[in-house]
């Protein structure tokens, strides 16, 4: 059975708190796609649970100002790895 997405909203708030992961980590963890992943954090937990939702907002939004790092790096570890 599948479960309410107010549950699953709160589940994934703690798992990103407690883990710092990105949105991509977390969908990929829950077998759920982004898009669902930013709808539960960013719209139905504000509603359900504000205090977990502005920890989460704290971490998504450094995870944000990180991606283009992130990015870099693993490009740099792509053409690291490939024949020359």
């Amino acid at each position: 059975m599948k479960m309410l997405v107010e549950e699953r909203a709160v589940e994934l708030g703690e798992y990103i708190v407690e883990n710092k992961a990105t949105v991509r980590a977390a969908a990929q963890k829950f077998g759920i796609s982004k898009s669902t992943v930013h709808m539960d954090v960013a719209q139905r937990l504000r509603k359900v649970n504000p205090a977990l939702y502005h920890e989460v907002r704290e971490i998504l939004d450094v995870n944000k100002a990180q991606r283009h790092i992130r990015g870099g790096l693993a490009t740099k570890e792509k053409y690291r790895h490939s024949p020359k």
